[in-house]
Formats: structure tokens, C-alpha cells, sequence
């Protein structure tokens, strides 16, 4: 290689150093400057919503996101600023962008979903919520999903779309839910006296509350029996103890005042056992 070919390199070379050095040095200072802002900016954010009353599932997620997009566009500044051609960049991700849009429509609709819920926050953690016939206590609730345990502790993982486009009954909004017990008499027994017999029932059953008074009537005439409804209230979280207890002390008090019920086989009166 001869001297005048090594000379037009170096003068390349150097001409190259020139133009670039200023703009990898300013690329590196926006880098620099550029995330210790954005961190500065993700904390106060993490403040503002834990003071705006945004829970603690949806805090992170939020911050984890504004923090993604800023840092973003830092880099893009930074590519800018180098002089790369970021045009074919933009298509690429636009279109990659519409593709998993469509593929992840069902999942961006509960995405959207669990910002509404954890928002407005229909229910919380520990809440006692019916969705349709499913009922349960809330146990976790994501940004896609809400988990809910069922009285057979079973887990069920609804999608929060269903939650925003259906009715959710929240039995602990209130404090207290009401218990539906259906119990059946003969025609030939007096209401009155059957009433009476299952009010001191239900004075018998822990944890039923005395105020609001349970309600007792007559729900239905069917051809065999007549039907009764009887509703305590309870707290959520004694729903299922006092049902069972509930029961079990009405057929207790039937026993024990000889209140008969009446078979459908037949049609024939019978006494109930203990």
C-alpha cells in the first residue's frame, strides 16, 4: 500500500471521527441524562397514583409501562441523533404491531378490562362476588384475569372481560348477604305455628345477625307441600356454616315440635326424624 492510499485513509478516517464524535458524545449524554429522568419521572408517577388511590396490582404495572415508552423514547432520540434512518423501523413495528393486535384481540379486551376493574374497583381482594352462577371469594385480581375461590375450594380464573360485559353481585358491599333457605309444610299445618318454631330456630344458630330480623314466608304452592323461604343475614364469609346450620336446626325444631311433611310418592304424611 502506498503512502498517498494510506493518507486518503486516514484523512477518511479522520473526517469520519470528526463528524461522529460530537454526535456519540451528545448520544451518549442523552442516554445518561435520559434515564436517570425517566427514573426520577417512574417514581413520582409510582406517588402520584398510590395518592389518586390506584391499588397495588395496578401501580406496578402502570409504572413498569410509562417506564418501557420513555426509555423508548430515549433510545429513538438517541438513534435520531446518530443519523440513523429509523423510517423502515417505524413500518416494521407499525405492522408487527397491528399483527399481534389482532392475534391477542381476546386478550387486549381483558387487558382493558382489568384497567377498568382495578380502577374503579367493583370488588377487592377478599370481597364475596356472584358472576352469573359462579360465587366465591375474590382471591386475586390481575390485569387479565380475576382469580375467585369457590365454597368447594375450587379456584376459578374468570376473564376480566366477562366481569365488565355481565352483572357482578358484591355480597360484601354492604357487610352482610342474606341466605335463601327453602323449607316445605304440609297444608294441614298453621303457618303461624310453623313460623314461630323456625324464628327460635334461628335464634339457636351462631352467627346469624339479629338486625336486619331474618324474613320467613311463603315462597310457593306446589302439589304436595307448601313452600317457605326462609332468610337470615349473615356475614360473607359465614355464608356456607350458617347454611348448613341453618338446616340443620329448622329439621331439628320440625322433630322435636312433630311438624309433618308430606311425601310425593304416594302423597302420604310422615313424620320426620331427628
Amino acid at each position: 500500500m502506498d503512502l498517498d492510499k494510506l493518507n486518503e485513509y486516514l484523512l477518511v478516517a479522520q473526517e469520519k471521527v470528526v463528524f461522529f464524535l460530537p454526535k456519540i458524545i451528545l448520544a451518549g449524554l442523552i442516554f445518561w441524562i435520559g434515564f436517570k429522568v425517566v427514573k426520577k419521572l417512574v417514581e413520582w408517577i409510582g406517588v402520584v397514583l398510590e395518592k389518586a388511590g390506584f391499588s397495588a396490582t395496578l401501580r406496578p404495572f402502570l409504572s413498569s409501562t410509562v417506564s418501557v415508552l420513555l426509555k423508548g423514547a430515549v433510545l429513538f432520540t438517541i438513534a435520531s441523533v446518530i443519523g440513523a434512518d429509523l423510517t423502515g423501523l417505524v413500518a416494521i413495528l407499525a405492522a408487527a404491531g397491528f399483527a399481534v393486535g389482532m392475534a391477542l384481540q381476546g386478550s387486549l379486551g381483558n387487558f382493558a378490562s382489568g384497567i377498568l376493574i382495578l380502577t374503579l374497583k367493583p370488588y377487592k381482594i377478599g370481597d364475596w362476588i356472584q358472576l352469573d352462577d359462579k360465587f366465591g371469594r375474590v382471591e386475586e385480581i390481575g390485569i387479565f384475569s380475576t382469580d375467585v375461590l369457590t365454597p368447594g375450594n375450587k379456584i376459578l380464573i374468570i376473564p376480566n372481560s366477562k366481569v365488565t360485559d355481565n352483572v357482578v353481585t358484591n355480597y360484601s358491599e354492604k357487610g352482610m348477604i342474606r341466605l335463601e333457605v327453602t323449607v316445605t309444610m304440609p297444608y294441614a299445618e298453621s303457618f303461624p305455628k310453623v313460623q314461630d318454631i323456625i324464628e327460635k330456630a334461628l335464634l339457636t344458630v351462631p352467627k346469624v345477625l339479629k338486625e336486619p330480623k331474618p324474613e320467613i314466608g311463603i315462597s310457593n304452592f306446589d302439589s304436595h307441600n307448601i313452600e317457605l323461604l326462609v332468610r337470615p343475614y349473615v356475614v360473607p364469609d359465614d355464608y356456607w356454616e350458617v347454611t348448613f346450620n341453618t338446616n340443620k336446626a329448622i329439621k331439628k325444631a320440625f322433630s322435636t315440635h312433630g311438624i309433618n311433611v308430606a311425601y310425593s310418592e304416594g302423597i302420604e304424611i310422615g313424620a320426620i326424624g331427628e
